[in-house]
């Protein structure tokens, strides 16, 4: 599915697996997607984020939000293993670098599988409402990985029309805890 900026059709309840990296970034895309008529089940799934400690506080705010608004959430296995297996080489990399791409990939295939394996229309991620994540690489991934599970990626930069600053808003509303950085050790370290 291609979209000019974030102008997304109406979905007649059609079914969106939405990868949610942390609760104040679902915010905005969660309540424009079921305004926009989808049936929308949030996945948590971040095996880089560290410390385990930060992963559960994370959790626990996603999970908090999910029974607020009503939404089905599904959480995938913390397997940080995997994670530095896969950006193993790319530790030195500046942040938004080769790492964060790896990082992007390997969690939005992990969505689109399990949309795929559970009927799924469309998948999507939460990642495209920071202003620090590279929209063109999201996108790029998200298509690629769409077209080779057939399962199609709704291409929304849930930033634009003031999406990120809504989930600042949001997020304050819900007094929800706001992280102060992406997730990795590398991304803390480099802060």
């Amino acid at each position: 599915m291609t979209l000019n900026k974030i102008d997304i059709p109406y979905g007649n309840f059609e079914k969106v697996f939405l990868h949610i990296c942390c609760a104040p970034d679902a915010t905005y895309p969660f309540l424009y997607l079921r305004g926009r008529h989808y049936r929308v089940t949030g996945f948590f799934y971040n095996p880089n984020i560290h410390p385990l400690s930060e992963y559960e506080k994370r959790l626990e705010e996603v999970v908090r939000f999910s029974r607020v608004v009503h939404m089905d959430l599904e959480v995938g296995k913390y397997d940080k293993d995997s994670w530095m297996e896969r950006i193993k080489s790319t530790e030195n990399e500046p942040e938004g670098g080769k790492r964060c791409y790896i990082c992007y990939k390997m969690r939005l295939e992990e969505t689109v599988r399990i949309a795929k394996e559970n009927g799924f229309d469309y998948f999507t991620t939460t990642l495209s409402i920071s202003p620090h994540k590279n929209i063109k690489w999201i996108f790029d991934i998200g298509e690629q990985l769409g077209n080779k599970y057939g399962v199609k990626f709704i291409k929304a930069d849930f930033k634009k029309r003031n999406g990120f600053k809504s989930s600042i808003i949001l997020s304050k509303y819900y007094k929800m805890y706001r992280q102060n950085y992406c997730g990795c050790v590398f991304s803390k370290v480099k802060k």
